[in-house]
């Protein structure tokens, strides 16, 4: 008798959540772990902070760059061999990080660390490879991508005690055990998958892509700095993404084995998903890793805390709030609609930024508190959950893995964008008085502002049937995979 693809391997699915969540850790820690341990950088490889701060830029443009294209490698050579191969080279990266005695070395380590980039993309589409059943599906993607958001706090609050107690380097080799532990766990625990037929990957237009989206992130990043920029640069690099972009195109029109097809990418399955992501990570990403942590530590405007005290009073429940909101967000999304959760994301995050902004006069812990915790439910477990899984599910059967990686570039992107646009408005808006918060507040306006744009694109984006339960398309094809064992195939109107 056949049975379904879960039924019969309920044990599998359990061991492969357990490697592909060490996948998403062990991609976190490289993210998150090192904020605390920033200072100790400084001072043991006598750099300044700006010299520190661009090796982390180094990682995260790294990390933008790699998911453009490698969970389309994956589709074509296998997606077990590729996540195992971005996790050995993390651990690489980590080693590398972990002996460094200069700037430059540390720079080289991050910049392999970034390899890692598409980790969690490439993992839920492994997961989908598996679980077809809608609402199963969805609350698995929530339980892999609330970490995503942070690792309830812990990720910080250890980065800074290793930091203290045994220097920066104990940082990387924690991070470099945690990699090697999941990639054995992605080797021998995972099932090997990739799409039928797809054979060869498309490099000029990968190099045209990640030239196009890299200098569109290093223009973002050099924007960041506001009256030290130079916006000379800025411009040529703007000019060098633009035409990158459109030789990109070009060259995806008539290769016969194209990284994207442009028809994919007039698809409003693709461009409303990738608009609404960048909208989003705009809107929100400075606010809660930027300006209320700031604010929290201003002595004249703000709370005049310690950086470990902010951490404990904002990011810490943000991150709690989200990993426990993920799973259900999740099977909310399966069960009553991806679009519908996705708004109620939004609208939540919006206002809870308006709570922030209202509450900021009175200068309250608590209040600060509660703030965190509801942006840590509406955006890190709710909005950023159902982002990433559309990536997964609205992207074309013959070509899984293009989407996601493009998913991943937009919330790169946005990360970028919050800070060189929220700044901009907090620096252009703040008065002499060094007291006043009012360039917090302005900024945090800005956010709202383009969230409310997000929740608008939000409504481009079509239904994926075939990923909701208790339509007929997904009745249909859940039917059919009980039948044959094969996935159900991606519906999407647009």
């Amino acid at each position: 008798m056949n049975v379904s693809l879960i039924d019969r391997r309920p044990a599998r699915v359990g061991v492969l959540v357990t490697a592909l969540l060490t996948a998403c850790i062990a991609f976190q820690l490289n993210a998150s772990m090192l904020s605390p341990a920033l200072k100790s950088i400084e001072d043991s490889l006598g750099a300044s902070s700006a010299e520190i701060g661009l090796t982390q830029t180094a990682f995260f443009t790294s990390a933008a760059l790699f998911s453009l294209f490698l969970p389309r490698l994956g589709d074509v050579i296998g997606r077990r061999k590729v996540l195992t191969g971005m996790l050995v080279l993390m651990a690489a990266g980590c080693v590398i990080a972990a002996l460094a005695t200069s700037v430059p070395v540390l720079f080289a380590g991050r910049i392999v660390q970034g390899f890692s980039g598409p980790v969690v993309p490439l993992c839920l589409i492994m997961l989908r490879q598996e679980v077809t059943e809608p609402k199963r599906y969805g609350t698995l993607l929530g339980v892999i991508t609330a970490v995503n958001g942070g690792i309830a706090g812990v990720d910080s609050l250890a980065g800074g005690f290793l930091a203290d107690e045994h220097g920066f380097q104990s940082v990387f080799w924690v991070m470099a055990v945690v990699a090697v532990l999941a990639a054995a766990l992605a080797a021998f625990l995972t099932p090997e998958s990739k799409v039928p037929g797809a054979d060869r990957m498309d490099w000029p237009g990968v190099g045209l892509l990640v030239v196009s989206v890299g200098s569109l992130l290093v223009a973002l990043n050099e924007a960041g700095k506001l009256a030290a920029a130079n916006w000379g640069l800025i411009a040529v690099l703007v000019v060098v993404s633009a035409a990158a972009f459109a030789l990109f195109w070009r060259t995806e029109d008539r290769s016969a084995h194209p990284l994207v097809a442009t028809r994919h990418l007039r698809r409003r399955g693709t461009w409303a998903t990738l608009l609404t992501t960048t909208l989003t990570m705009t809107g929100v990403f400075a606010v809660m890793n930027g300006l209320i942590p700031a604010f929290a530590q201003d002595a004249d405007a703000g709370l005049g805390m310690g950086a470990e005290g902010s951490a404990w009073w904002t990011l810490t429940p943000y991150a709690l709030a989200g990993l426990a909101m993920g799973p259900l967000a999740g099977r909310l999304a399966a069960t009553h609609g991806y679009g519908r959760v996705l708004r109620i994301g939004l609208v939540g995050s919006a206002a809870s930024v308006v709570l922030m902004i209202l509450t900021i006069p009175a200068h309250s812990k608590a209040l600060l508190l509660v703030a965190s915790l509801l942006v840590g439910i509406t955006y890190a477990g709710v909005a950023n959950i159902v982002l990433n899984g559309l990536g997964i599910v609205l992207s074309p059967r013959e070509n899984p893995g293009f989407l996601p990686g493009l998913n991943a570039g937009a919330f790169n992107l946005g990360a970028g964008l919050s800070f060189a646009v929220l700044y901009a408005v907090k620096t252009a808006v703040q008065p002499a008085d060094a007291s006043s918060a009012t360039g917090y507040t302005s900024g945090m306006i800005a956010g709202v502002v383009i969230l409310a744009a997000a929740l608008a694109t939000s409504f481009l984006i079509p239904k994926p049937a075939e990923a909701e339960a208790g339509t007929e398309a997904a009745a249909a094809d859940e039917a059919a995979a009980d039948a044959t064992g094969a996935e159900a195939p991606v519906r999407a109107r647009g």
